[in-house]
């Protein structure tokens, strides 16, 4: 007699859910979203290195245009894709006009895949409702205690609605933000993971409580996994837990949720089997990320906003004129000075500064507000906040590397005998 086939037998499996799925699901992490908006002592976001395989590391960073392009290559080369995830390198809701281009863009081609998100929870709320419309199916958040005199000790830093935090007041508002998320995520229908990183002396007696308040929330499950002591962060020194640690967290944790006992601690962009990523995957990442719009032909130019022609270093309220530049076969080219339209007028002046930079795919600026960003980004130009050299920032634009934005104090800073206006050198 013939199987009768159920909508469970052909409902995609999510091998991060399902341990027997891991051996036969595969999921892709499309590494979109490149900012945060928390700075955690355990966390140094690393780019190119294939080797090292950890959350935050990606070899490069996707347009929302090209993740599509990707996956409808890596499906040519992975049987049985069936989750489609974003996780970084930074974080979703600090990228969150990328992030929902590309769920929308994702979901269009491929709509009968599973989609999950994985985020701090800082910034998730008020985009609940729309990743549920897309059929977000599964969120991952990091909550590392629910003492906030025990998480300060793990965050250096918290960027909320344009305002940095430190200290308790950081971590207190960071707790708030991912609590009130986990009801009205369950109310969605939500599968809610919870990740726990077991650092040693600061939450590894926190896990009991921590755990029964999540439970209480609604949380699903929840991944306890050892610290990583990364090279060039605040905790590099920190001691790894010991496998008699581990054991003791997790079974206290088993004690109030299901416990996850196979993650792979993967990366940014992980692409194939838990565990068994495919390593070609990385060359199709860097060569769909080259990939230009198909209207890059049309808008060849960067604008930079800058005092001297050297670094960008100029906030863009601030300009009078851009810089014009463009890549050439010999490296990249100055091509001339636009003036600014006047200043005043409302959003009418930013409207007048798209149709000024028509030719230009991006703008590098030291400094940008939401309006003027926003009706950029809409009109098709990229808007990247930076400070550093205008190269750096064209060498990101056009070949798609991290740009390195440094602090500002520390741009234009020529030593103790220089008596220039820190306005970089003429």
């Amino acid at each position: 007699m013939a199987k009768i086939i159920t909508a469970e037998d052909i409902r995609p499996k999510h091998p991060c859910f399902d341990e027997e799925a891991r051996h036969t699901h595969a999921r892709v992490h499309l590494p979109v979203a490149p900012r945060c908006n928390i700075q955690c002592n355990y966390c140094n976001r690393k780019y190119d290195c294939v080797n090292e395989s950890r959350p935050g590391v990606t070899s490069s960073v996707l347009e929302p245009f090209q993740a599509v392009r990707y996956l409808k290559e890596l499906d040519k080369h992975i049987d049985n894709i069936s989750v489609i995830g974003i996780a970084g390198p930074g974080d979703p809701f600090a990228n969150p006009e990328e992030v929902l281009k590309t769920l929308r863009e994702v979901k269009a081609e491929f709509p009968h895949r599973i989609f999950c998100l994985s985020t701090n929870g800082l910034n998730l709320e008020p985009y609940i409702e729309e990743i549920a419309a897309l059929d977000v199916t599964h969120v991952t958040l990091t909550i590392n205690g629910i003492d906030p005199a025990i998480t300060s000790k793990i965050y250096r830093w918290v960027r909320y609605n344009k305002k940095v935090y430190r200290g308790e007041e950081a971590a207190r508002l960071l707790l708030e933000r991912q609590l009130a998320c986990i009801p009205l995520l369950k109310a969605k229908g939500i599968t809610v993971k919870i990740n726990f990183i077991i650092i040693p002396g600061i939450n590894d007696h926190h896990i009991d409580e921590t755990v029964q308040v999540l439970k209480t929330l609604g949380a699903d499950l929840i991944n306890c996994m050892p610290l990583i002591p990364t090279e060039g962060s605040l905790f590099e020194e920190m001691p790894k837990p010991d496998q008699k640690m581990i054991f003791r967290v997790r079974a206290e944790a088993k004690h109030h949720l299901p416990l996850m006992t196979h993650c792979a601690r993967c990366r940014a962009d992980a692409a194939g089997l838990l565990g068994q990523d495919m390593k070609e995957a990385y060359t199709i990442l860097q060569q769909i990320s080259s990939t230009v719009a198909e209207d890059a032909d049309k808008r060849p130019y960067v604008a930079v906003a800058t005092y001297e022609g050297h670094l960008v270093n100029l906030h863009l309220g601030e300009a009078k004129s851009v810089y014009i530049f463009r890549q050439t076969p010999n490296g990249f080219q100055f091509l001339e000075e636009r003036a600014m339209p006047d200043t005043g007028g409302g959003d009418q002046r930013w409207i007048d500064v798209a149709r000024l930079l028509i030719d230009c795919r991006a703008l590098l600026v030291s400094g940008v507000g939401d309006n003027p960003s926003s009706i950029l980004k809409e009109c098709g130009i990229k808007v990247v906040q930076m400070t550093g050299m205008i190269d750096e920032g064209l060498n990101g634009i056009y070949n798609n590397k991290p740009i390195r934005s440094i602090k500002k104090a520390d741009a234009f800073r020529c030593g103790t005998a220089c008596k220039g206006n820190a306005q970089g050198c003429a």
